[in-house]
């Protein structure tokens, strides 16, 4: 068995952290067999060589090796590209085409950000696993298929399954090994052999001198988060090394180059409400509530006046405030007490039947008449707004004179009864 440091030499990885050491280690145990491999770990950290070195010291490593960004590759045209597709199986489909599940018959693929395949792939990606069967797009012919499947993802799987984006079963055929491939902020002493070796390979790549750092910039660079790990790390090293003329960097010329990012200090978040949050929501709906019924006191008590004195403009006048509070900033020619559609009832429908009522008997009825109207208000309006629809054939603006309310007002009032 090949040793880790003849396989990093081999595959150029950098590094002597202990958990890169045993993730490397996994992948040589792993090559000489056939089982399913899972490469988990943030986008950056180098998740494409493990499958490269599964492959190279395998049986297969003279069989052909496709990687697969699925990523990559629109949801419409996915399912052709794996599998292939027969001739007319689609607009377009001028010829039959092999899949890479076909072509890499007796080598690995490697299927990068699986975590991003429909669910419809997945299905059949699940029947090449069971049994190595697979059906080009367009056809109806079984074919067989002796691959190596070796995934990578930077995808919270679970998160995944939880969320039904990605299929339990087909997690489980996946990782029948996983190999982790640790973040850069948690490989430390690795990060300024990294840095040297990228600065070396630029220098050499653009023909001019090794950019080195000061000890105050090398303890900027372990500070540093390296949220994008070894691809972010490579790019810095890169423009440092092309922008700058100067080739010992300090700490403050580092400093230029680094994002800017937020604290990243931990915090805790529940998924599930405590009995506190419950409680201010009773609270918040408590209030409410009881606004509500200082509004709905507040209508009946202007109703009152307008009945009692039979004259809106003036109970506009004198409760300019209340109306305010009730109606809120409307516009000024609309947002008048004729909102009340009781105005209807004190003013026209009852004009009538006042008349007959003696001066002293008229407030005592009045009285008699809100203790009814407040519990059949809404059925008052309602029938008042029918009967004048009717009457006027549907014409909401000659109904609205009637009722003596705004237009804009009865067409409200339509929509809330559903008329």
């Amino acid at each position: 068995m090949e040793s880790i440091q003849a396989t990093k030499q081999r595959f150029g990885i950098i590094g002597n952290d202990a958990k890169l050491n045993r993730a490397i280690e996994k992948a040589i145990q792993v090559a000489p067999t056939d089982i399913s491999v899972l490469v988990t770990g943030e986008s950056g950290v180098g998740k494409e060589s493990i499958p490269k070195i599964i492959h190279q010291l395998s049986h297969r490593k003279h069989g052909k090796y496709i990687a697969v960004n699925c990523g990559a590759i629109p949801e419409g045209t996915i399912d052709s590209e794996l599998f292939g597709h027969e001739k007319g199986a689609f607009t377009g489909a001028t010829q039959t085409r092999s899949g890479y599940f076909e072509v890499a018959d007796g080598g690995t693929i490697f299927l990068d950000e699986v975590g991003e395949l429909p669910l419809t792939t997945q299905v059949r990606l699940l029947r090449v696993l069971e049994n190595g069967e697979f059906i080009k797009v367009g056809s109806s012919q079984t074919q067989k298929t002796n691959v190596r499947i070796v995934a990578a993802t930077n995808v919270n799987m679970f998160d995944a399954i939880k969320k039904d984006k990605f299929r339990e079963d087909l997690y489980y055929r996946l990782s029948t090994v996983e190999i982790h491939l640790p973040p850069l902020r948690e490989r430390k002493e690795d990060i300024h052999l990294l840095f040297r070796k990228f600065a070396s390979d630029f220098a050499l790549k653009y023909k001019m001198p090794t950019i080195k750092l000061t000890d105050e910039a090398i303890a900027l660079l372990l500070k540093f988060r390296w949220n994008g790990n070894v691809r972010q790390l490579r790019n810095v090293a890169e423009q440092i090394s092309v922008l700058e003329q100067t080739r010992t960097i300090s700490a403050a010329t580092l400093n230029g180059y680094l994002p800017n990012q937020v604290s990243n200090l931990p915090a805790i978040v529940s998924n599930t409400k405590s009995e506190s949050d419950f409680s201010n929501e009773r609270e918040i709906l408590y209030k409410v509530l009881f606004d509500m019924k200082s509004d709905l006191n507040d209508l009946k008590k202007l109703t009152m006046e307008l009945m009692k004195s039979g004259n809106a403009k003036d109970v506009q006048k004198q409760n300019e405030g209340l109306i305010q509070k009730i109606y809120g900033d409307e516009d000024e020619d609309e947002a008048t007490i004729e909102d009340l559609e009781v105005l209807s009832i004190g003013e026209k429908s009852n004009d009538n039947f006042e008349s007959q009522v003696e001066p002293q008997d008229k407030y005592h009825f009045a009285e008699e008449i809100e203790e009814e109207e407040t519990l059949s208000l809404h059925d008052k309006e309602l029938e008042l707004i029918k009967k004048s629809l009717e009457r006027h054939d549907g014409k909401r603006k000659l109904a609205a004179a009637e009722l003596g309310i705004s237009e804009r007002t009865l067409y409200r009032k339509i929509k809330q009864f559903d008329l």
